[in-house]
């Protein structure tokens, strides 16, 4: 009995021993306390809230690991370790230091503010190695988009005391990184020269100091492969494909040679044009008058885009808003012929949701909305979308501007977005120019397009010459009272010598208030009243009789209206299109003087070739006296830019006597002129010009047995250089007279020039 409770007096012993001895293991096994040393201006417990362990919780390898990535991971420190010290955690931390301030040395073409804009780093911000680099490659980046391929950066620590430092980029910029080369492989139709001239990218040379386009851009690159696209297309090669577009750089990094591998493909002719639709009822008949691709023409992609666009604003007009016209084409490779058909097909109903403007830094949001012919919540019709995009094109606001559409917050809304590019709108223009009457002549133009970003206009014309001191302010605002109403007034004094036409001088004060408005989309109506002081003084003693009967003062009060039919493709150097212009004046409404004058001018453009344009312009006027002469300031003079060859006044009735310039009642004038390229690289935009002008001045109200008055044809025909300096237009033209009277003033030669800021 005493033996057997012995043996369970020892296995109790035992048992309890080892239930203490685990019970200890345990407790070693477990944290129980944290420490965090190296740590200055982080808190001990920010530094604990990072660690996935906390006191009382094992020694986890997996969670200590994933301890020390979480701290790694904040940028706060430079280094970081965790040990165990019996059951105590040691986490030991190397903080890192606060960048004090950031500067830029060496930057000459970038400004201090566009690359701390880059860089995206700050003072009191924490310094790491990541940070800067990624900043280096930034700025790196930023000099590349400028074209300096060269550039290095070298970032330099300053380290200061309260573990701050001071960061400077020490930037060597280089130079631009020019195309030294420009190849192509695969081209067996077009030579390499003609395919350079049509990408926008250009080999360096010694003129294009004012381009950049000899500047390598990737950006550009890529533009240049959807320019040879459209070329190919444009002239048949369906099948034409850009392989590749290599760029280059020598490893001095200041140049690049540009390589174009090609696969031309064959050129394909139609064989056939058709018209088809899906729409019942449509009248196809008289759609296809706007298809200009015919069967046997070489397939080209611009002649079908035009159709497409015909025929969707047609169809636009005829009220199919969602209708849609998709190009099919079906090629016959082995008899290199394609079959075009256009079809029609009712689109899905879409509808505006907004209109998104961006890049209008000074231009008033509703300055460009209010020339969009679409509004939120119409129908989309892309004929209207395009027909917007050319009216904001047509202010002269903006260097560039693009329309994209973009799905909308369902599937039957879209965006609109507009991105525009603003350019300089104040106008500071200098003209000359010289004939054998006038001599040098002087004409400075003051002006501001865009006033305030408000869309308004107002400008001050001040112009001298040997005979002739003018001003004119003009003041317009083309939405007044909120409506499609263009309103202005102009004032004006001018003081013209006649001495060498006409032996007498002229001065003329007065203003004249004006409004226009649309009443279509491409006619234009408008409305003035003008009152004018008109005074004929010093009469030479030898001047005609004529003259020597009006010296003195006279006062016109007239209300006027033009009517302007234009439909070129941009107002400015368009190559197709035309516009009419009608001007009619009453004179009477008060004052001395009584007429009825109308003026009527057309012109006609057409693109022969690309770049080849055809100006065709005709213009008559007839001033009619009511009960009275026509007196010597409202009638026509014909001359100079209105008739090149023939000096300013230089045709017409005249005196024999004084052989002085009378002017006429009656004038009509035509020109034919050919704008075409010098085969100069496009980016000089240098082009020359041949014309043919013809035109007379004849009838007046007064008669004598000295007047001089043939009614005869008067022709010259010439050429002139044009040239769209970055420092403003300058033009020359050279012109002779071949049909003349013999008391005609005629002039060989004018010069213009002028600047934009």
């Amino acid at each position: 009995m005493r033996r057997a409770l012995g043996v369970i007096v020892s296995v109790c012993l035992l048992l309890a021993g080892s239930f203490g001895h685990e019970s200890r293991a345990q407790v070693e096994d477990r944290i129980l306390d944290i420490q965090v040393q190296g740590n200055e201006r982080i808190e001990t417990l920010t530094v604990e809230s990072y660690l996935t362990v906390r006191r009382n919780d094992p020694f986890d390898p997996d969670a200590l690991d994933q301890s020390l990535r979480n701290l790694f991971a904040t940028g706060l420190f430079d280094d970081v370790a965790i040990e165990r010290v019996g059951s105590t955690l040691i986490v030991r931390v190397v903080e890192n230091p606060i960048i004090n301030r950031i500067a830029f040395e060496g930057n000459r073409r970038l400004d201090d503010e566009v690359l701390e804009a880059e860089v995206q780093l700050r003072p009191r911000v924490v310094f790491t190695q990541a940070r800067v680099q990624a900043a280096v490659t930034r700025i790196l980046e930023l000099y590349r988009r400028n074209g300096r391929y060269a550039a290095s950066v070298d970032p330099k620590i300053i380290e200061l005391d309260q573990n701050r430092v001071d960061l400077v980029f020490e930037i060597e910029e280089g130079p631009l990184t020019k195309v030294a080369g420009i190849s192509f492989i695969g081209n067996a139709s077009f030579s390499a020269n003609t395919l350079r001239g049509v990408i926008e990218t250009k080999e360096a040379a010694w003129y294009r100091f004012f381009s950049s386009t000899d500047t390598y851009d990737p950006d550009r690159l890529a533009f240049d492969q959807e320019l040879l696209r459209r070329f190919y297309l444009e002239r048949g090669y369906l099948e034409f494909l850009v392989v590749s577009a290599i760029a280059e750089l020598t490893p001095e990094g200041d140049r690049f040679f540009i390589t174009f591998t090609l696969e031309e493909g064959p050129q394909y002719t139609l064989s056939s044009v058709e018209l088809e639709s899906s729409i019942p009822d449509l009248p196809l008949d008289a759609l296809r008058e706007l298809i200009t691709p015919k069967s046997g023409d070489v397939y080209n992609a611009t002649e079908v885009e035009k159709s497409i666009q015909s025929l969707t604003d047609r169809l636009g007009q005829l009220g199919y808003a969602f209708a849609e016209v998709d190009p099919i084409t079906e090629l016959n490779p082995d008899e290199l012929l394609v079959d075009l058909i256009f079809q029609i097909n009712e689109g899905p109903r879409v509808y505006v949701e907004r209109i998104d403007i961006v890049g209008n830094v000074r231009t008033l949001d509703k300055v460009i909305r209010r020339e969009f012919r679409l509004a939120e919540g119409d129908p989309y019709n892309l004929a209207l979308l395009r027909r917007s995009e050319q009216r904001i094109r047509n202010l002269g606001f903006f260097e560039t501007v693009n329309v994209r559409t973009a799905r909308g917050s369902a599937a039957d809304k879209i965006v609109i977005q507009v991105e525009v590019a603003e350019q300089s709108t104040g106008e500071l223009s200098f003209g000359a120019g010289f004939s054998t009457a006038d001599g040098p002549l002087g004409d400075i133009r003051l002006a501001e397009r865009n006033l305030l970003g408000t869309g308004q206009s107002v400008s001050a014309n001040f112009t001298i010459s040997g005979r002739r001191q003018d001003i004119i302010v003009s003041y317009t605002h083309p939405y007044f009272l909120n409506r499609d109403l263009a309103a202005g007034f102009d004032l004006f004094l001018s003081e013209t010598d006649y001495q060498s036409e006409s032996s007498f001088d002229e001065e003329s004060v007065g203003g004249t208030l004006r409004a226009g408005y649309p009443l279509t989309e491409n006619l234009r109506h408008g409305v003035r009243y003008t009152l004018r002081e008109d005074e004929i003084r010093n009469v030479d003693n030898d001047a005609s009789v004529f003259i020597q009967d009006e010296e003195g003062t006279s006062v016109t009060s007239l209300v006027g209206q033009t009517f302007t039919y234009d439909v070129r493709d941009t107002r400015f150097l368009p190559s197709e299109g035309y516009i009419l212009r009608l001007d009619q004046d009453l004179a009477g409404l008060g004052g001395d003087n009584r007429f009825l004058r109308n003026d009527v001018r057309g012109d006609y453009y057409y693109s022969i070739f690309p770049d080849v344009v055809l100006n065709v312009g005709a213009g008559v006027g007839y001033i009619h006296g009511l009960g009275d002469d026509v007196g010597l300031s409202n009638r026509f003079f014909i001359g100079g830019s209105s008739l090149r060859g023939f000096a300013f006044a230089g045709i017409g009735p005249r005196d024999s006597d004084s052989n002085d310039a009378l002017g006429g009642n009656l004038y009509y004038t035509g020109t034919a002129e050919v704008r075409f390229p010098l085969g100069l690289p496009d980016e000089l935009r240098i082009f020359g010009r041949t014309f043919v002008d013809a035109g007379t001045l004849t009838e007046i109200d007064v008669n004598g047995p000295t007047l001089e008055d043939s009614g005869s044809l008067r022709v010259a025909v010439g050429f002139g250089f044009s040239w769209l300096s970055p420092l403003g237009p300058l033009a020359i033209d050279l012109a002779q007279a071949v049909r003349k009277e013999n008391y005609d003033e005629t002039e060989l030669f004018r010069i213009s020039f002028g600047t934009r800021f």
